[in-house]
Order: structure tokens, then sequence, then C-alpha cells
């Protein structure tokens, strides 16, 4: 499977019966799958067509989604329901005396649902059916031009990802190739630090001392975060092959990486490990910016 961007535009026309059918889709980042509809009065019907048919190619993303109708479905005048626009009207008025409100405009009230009816077409099933074969093979055209645009951004999203995984995984080599790592400088360091406390003259027990020290050599080990970081880049790697809607669980992933980013640094004893683990925290920053553009 491949991967999707959230974001994308798409756009598709189809006539049937003289009656032209535009949708245009704008899709932007977000938690879950929320379509908006801007339909023309009178469609309330297709509603539920469309969000099925979205849902069916996509799982994460704000999608915008406007219908337009031109030709003969367009030379069917609305009607002004009169009595329910006579009740909006009152009501606006009361809500202006009452609360001091702004009057109520004429196209804030005539986009009211309900206020503007198209005359019942359904004497004329032919008609009604070439409209909604239009509207429905449209929209699966636009759906399809926006899947297409997605998968393009995502196969970018993936190569710029697999670089910062590959540049994690090269730091966390550099951390444990770090000479500060070695046996001798950890022996000689802390051989130092021993020594300047016992010439220090104060009262201490040298075997507890060196204890104290060999624990505190092992609570600075970074081995287990250098190896958890590389189970993190495996484990990216093969959500990103495998393809999907991987976004949550790529951004999980971000999380920890970022957890042992900040563990490294906190348990570093050298100025190079820290730097190391510095700029380990800006590539997971980075990685994690991209994953929030995946689905």
């Amino acid at each position: 499977m491949s991967l999707q961007s959230m974001t994308g535009f798409a756009r598709a026309t189809v006539e049937r019966g003289g009656t032209f059918a535009t949708w245009e889709l704008r899709s932007l980042n977000g938690k879950g799958l929320d379509l908006r509809l801007r339909l023309p009065p009178g469609l309330d019907r297709i509603d539920q067509t469309v969000r099925q048919a979205a849902q069916k190619r996509f799982s994460r993303g704000n999608i915008q989604a406007v219908l337009t109708l031109s030709g003969a479905a367009t030379q069917v005048q609305p009607v002004v329901n009169e009595t329910f626009l006579q009740d909006v009207a009152e009501l606006a008025r009361r809500l202006q005396d009452q609360y001091g409100l702004a009057p109520a405009s004429a196209d804030g009230v005539l986009a009211l649902r309900g206020v503007l009816e198209l005359p019942d077409q359904g004497d004329d099933e032919e008609t009604r059916g070439l409209v909604d074969a239009a509207i429905s093979e449209a929209f699966e055209a636009a759906l399809g031009e926006l899947e297409s645009v997605r998968r393009t951004e995502g196969a970018a999203l993936r190569e710029l990802m697999l670089g910062h995984l590959a540049r994690i995984e090269q730091l966390a080599a550099q951390a444990e190739a770090d000479p500060s790592r070695e046996t001798e400088a950890i022996r000689k360091r802390l051989g130092d630090q021993v020594r300047l406390l016992m010439e220090s003259g104060a009262a201490m027990d040298e075997a507890r001392l060196h204890q104290e020290a060999a624990f505190l050599a092992a609570k600075a080990d970074i081995r287990e975060e250098i190896d958890r970081l590389r189970t993190h880049v495996e484990a990216a790697r093969v959500l990103l092959a495998g393809g999907g809607a991987v976004g949550r669980k790529l951004d999980f992933l971000s999380q920890e990486f970022n957890r042992e980013a900040n563990t490294l640094c906190s348990k570093s004893n050298a100025a190079t490990v820290t730097a190391i683990g510095l700029d380990l925290k800006a590539v997971v920053d980075q990685f994690r910016e991209q994953v929030q553009n995946l689905e």
C-alpha cells in the first residue's frame, strides 16, 4: 500500500443530460476524517452517499467538498418558503431588540437551510436520476484525483523521513563510538573524581566511594538508549515500507525517539555525547513534523 499525505486539491466535472456537476475538494491535516460539504439547495439527499464514498478511500484528513451544478439542473428556479422566512425574520428582529445583536442580512437568512427550496422534481425521475448520476460520477472522479495527489505527496514524505531515519541511525552510531564511552576513558574519569574526593580530606570510606562510583557509571551508560533508537528506526522503516494509514503509529514512534534523545542527553557525561544528543533531538523534531502530514 502507498503512503498518503493529508493535503491536496482536486477538481472534476461530469455532464449527464445537459447538467454539469463539478466537485472541488481541498484536503488538510486532521486527527480523523472530517468531510465538510457545501451543496446546492435541495440536494441534502446525497449527503450520506458522498460521505460513504469518501470513507472508502480515506481514513484521515479535513476535506472540504464543494458541489456546483450548471446547465439543465439550474434552470429550475428555487422557491422561497415564505412562512419559514417570516418566522426567521421575526426571530432575528426579536433577538436584535432583546440582546442588541446585529441585524440579520438578506444573504445570511437566504443561506439558512429550508428558506430556499427547489420545486419537487419527483414527477421527473429520469431527470433526477441523471443529475444524481452526474454528481456521483464527478465525486468519484474528484476523490480519485485527490487520492492520487495525496499518494504523490506521500511518496515524497517517505523519502524525507527515510533520510531522517538514516541520520538518527548515524547519530546513534556516533554516540556509541564516542571515545568518552571507552572503558579506559570511563575508568580514568572515575578515578580522577575519586582521587579529588579523597584528597579533599573528608572522612569517606574508600570502598564505599568506589562502590558509589561504579553505580554512577552504570547509571550513566547509554547502551540501552542506543539499542532502543536502532529498534525504533527499524520499526519506522517497516511502517514506511508497508504504507497505508500509518501516521498515528509513526507519531508514537517519534515520541519514543524524542524520549530516548532526552535520556541520552541527561545521562551524558561528555560534551561530545551531549552535542550528539542535541543534534539527535533536532532530527527527531524534523521527523515528527513530516509525520504530522501523513494519513
